[in-house]
Order: C-alpha cells, then sequence, then structure tokens
C-alpha cells in the first residue's frame, strides 16, 4: 500500500514530467521556427523521454495501490535568445528535476517505503544522464561561439538522435 504522502508526492512528480516533457515541445517549436530540425529533432525525443517519466510514476502509483490525480501543467516558454541559451535553460531544468528526485528519495527513505526507493533509483541514474547529455551540448555550443558551420554540423549530430524506449518502461 502506497503511503499518502509519498502518493501525493509522486503525483506531483507525474505533473513535474509533464511540464517537462511540455517544455521541450516549446523548445523543438522555437528550434524548427529558426530552420534547426535538428535541434528540434533532439527536443522531441526529449519530450517523448519526459512522457515515459511521468507514465512510470502514474504506473508505480496504480500498481501499489494509489490514486493518480492529475493537475494543470504550467505553460512554458516559447522563445529563447539563442540556442545556447535554450540549452543552458535545460541544463537548469535538469538539474531542478534530479533535485526533486533527490528530495523524493529523501521522502521513502524517512516513510521506510523501500519499494518506492528502489523505483526512483532508476531515476537518479537517469538524472545523471539527463543533466551530463544537456551540459555536453552546452558546452559544445560554447565552443562554436554561433559559427555557422559548426551550427550546421550540430544540428545534423542532435537529427540522429531516436527514441528508444528504456527496457525498464516497457510496461509504463
Amino acid at each position: 500500500m502506497l503511503k499518502k504522502e509519498i502518493e501525493k508526492a509522486f503525483n506531483e512528480q507525474i505533473n513535474a514530467e509533464l511540464y517537462s516533457s511540455y517544455l521541450y515541445l516549446s523548445m523543438a517549436a522555437y528550434f524548427e521556427s529558426n530552420n534547426l530540425a535538428g535541434f528540434g529533432n533532439w527536443m522531441r525525443v526529449q519530450a517523448q523521454e519526459e512522457l515515459v517519466h511521468a507514465m512510470k510514476f502514474f504506473t508505480f502509483i496504480h500498481e501499489r495501490g494509489g490514486k493518480v490525480v492529475l493537475d494543470a501543467i504550467a505553460k512554458p516558454p516559447a522563445k529563447w535568445s539563442s540556442p545556447k541559451n535554450a540549452f543552458q535553460e535545460v541544463y537548469k531544468h535538469e538539474c531542478k528535476v534530479s533535485a526533486l528526485i533527490h528530495k523524493l528519495v529523501d521522502l521513502a527513505i524517512a516513510e521506510k517505503d523501500h519499494a518506492a526507493n528502489a523505483f526512483l533509483q532508476w531515476f537518479v541514474e537517469e538524472q545523471i544522464e539527463e543533466e551530463a547529455s544537456a551540459d555536453a551540448i552546452v558546452k559544445k555550443l560554447e565552443l562554436l561561439d554561433g559559427a555557422p558551420g559548426g551550427m550546421y554540423m550540430l544540428d545534423r549530430e542532435l537529427g540522429q538522435r531516436t527514441f528508444a524506449m528504456p527496457p525498464s518502461a516497457e510496461g509504463a
């Protein structure tokens, strides 16, 4: 049985994950409207990953006898000053999500909910990857300093990213 405090916190995390997906879709629209389809593709894939994260929480709540309660999703920004600025925001956002996950781990430990703690460890690992990926792109953009040829090559590179359902999310 899922404790009410954990149920509430996990429902809030569903909202945070859905907001992340919405944010990345907004960024995809920004990039695509600026003829950076590869950047847009990267964001579309990221948006799909965030939906999977939300569904993992959704499924876990139900599997533990809890109730999913969906809330309104905040409107994301629609414009950024540059591709570098957008990816700096991605990195900051992923750091914020990591902090949310860490608070959930702390709650699971405090509540002695070993199943919730075990479930959350996948997200702890995932957030390491999410932060590193965004940071790597920020660093590439800093090296490019707006060089058109480099931007073209990075856009091509980011356009190669494809969505792959994580093995542990197949039931999500």
